[in-house]
């Protein structure tokens, strides 16, 4: 009986530290946005260096996250978790006293850096201490970053007219949020045994670059993730050059993010009792299919119906961590394996939102971009049903 009270506290216990790292894994993201005019103004950025700022996330998610299965093996899971969170309040504490654009683009890079390590360790923590709950723990804890993700966007401009139209203020307070994380990294890191130490030790460790089924989780993350940064980065823009209001195109943009919220928990708990998802990541792709036609056809006959649409979409994000998960046989192939899919997937993504404004600035409108994104919907299937298949590594 004690020992049973012993282990349910110790899976409470992590849970708990998985959902306040996860809280964290955006919102150095989300917070830029809302006040990049007055960071712009602030520190005399320019319009380039201010897209670079953009490119940050993608790029440091993709280069660092192939550091993260050297690291684990080495140091143990959550004691490189604890250092990407150090990392993250580091970078989140200091870029907005840089001084200057380039400061304020290098400590970005600290904190994006700190963010990709949590990353791609977070799936090998729920494969070893919930390996039968993966696709429900997967689910908290991706609800706890849209909860963050959409938080810092809501609130750092009111944070900052709070502080006087201060918007280093704005911007420094959620270093506090990485801090609150950190107490229970420190625990688990004490002991390697603990949460990911022993994960990510492995005699005979696995290639996953030589398998199918790597290359298909790492084609479909790239895929999803092209066409959530082309929401967050035009989907307003869409809607207000087909007339519709800023404050209308904001609210439609945040239905996109909050429906992340309740889908992210209750699909990837199902997908998580599945053997296979293929047929999840099928039914998302017709979701999309649907979304990015109806821009196409008329933006503003159906908004709230595309906004919804597309939303539905964007829990391909959650569905993938649990493919991840579920696909390694053990939780230090589940490390290679996030590593793997994430570093290529962002690799991936990273010209799609590119691409699309391209395309908007040669045709002088958004159908042909649209039609692109609806087209790409294809590949997306294609990957998913590949990943979903009951197959492990």
């Amino acid at each position: 009986m004690v020992i049973g009270e012993k282990t349910r506290s110790n899976s409470l216990f992590a849970l708990t530290a998985l959902l306040l790292a996860a809280v964290n894994l955006r919102l150095a993201v989300t917070s830029i946005g809302p006040v990049l005019t007055e960071i712009r103004a602030g520190l005399g950025m320019s319009a380039t260096v201010a897209g670079l700022l953009t490119s940050v996330p993608v790029v440091c998610f993709a280069a660092i996250g192939l550091a993260a299965p050297r690291l684990a093996a080495r140091f143990g899971a959550a004691r490189v978790i604890l250092g990407g969170l150090l990392l993250l309040t580091a970078g989140l504490t200091i870029r907005p006293y840089s001084g200057g654009s380039v400061l304020f683009l290098l400590f970005s890079a600290v904190a994006m850096a700190g963010i990709a390590l949590v990353n791609v360790l977070l799936p090998s923590i729920v494969k070893d201490r919930f390996p039968d709950r993966v696709g429900t723990v997967t689910g908290l804890y991706s609800v706890a970053l849209n909860i963050g993700a959409t938080t810092a966007a809501a609130a750092t401009v009111p944070i900052t007219g709070a502080f006087g139209g201060d918007w280093r203020l704005g911007l420094a307070c959620w270093s506090l949020a990485a801090v609150l994380a950190l107490p229970p990294w420190f625990l688990l890191a004490r002991d390697r045994q603990a949460t990911g130490g022993a994960a990510t030790d492995d005699p005979q460790p696995v290639r996953v670059s030589r398998h199918p089924v790597a290359w298909a989780l790492a084609l479909y993350f790239g895929m999803q993730s092209t066409s959530a940064y082309v929401i967050i980065g035009w989907l307003p823009e869409i809607y207000r050059d087909a007339g519709l209001s800023s404050s209308t195109a904001g609210l439609l943009f945040a239905v996109t993010s909050l429906l992340g919220v309740p889908l992210s928990f209750l699909l990837s708990a199902y997908a998580g009792r599945l053997r296979s998802q293929s047929g999840i990541a099928l039914a998302l792709g017709l979701f999309g299919i649907a979304g990015w036609a109806g821009l196409w056809a008329s933006p503003a006959a159906a908004p709230w119906l595309w906004a919804v649409l597309l939303g539905v979409l964007n829990a391909a994000f959650p569905l993938v961590l649990t493919m991840i998960a579920l696909r390694g046989r053990t939780p230090a192939t589940v490390v290679r394996l996030s590593a793997f899919a994430q570093s290529v997937g962002y690799l991936i993504a990273i010209p799609g939102p590119i691409l699309v404004g391209a395309l908007h600035d040669w045709s002088g409108g958004w159908r042909l971009p649209l039609g692109f994104m609806a087209a790409l919907m294809l590949p997306q299937m294609a990957a998913g049903f590949l990943a979903g298949r009951n197959r492990q590594i």
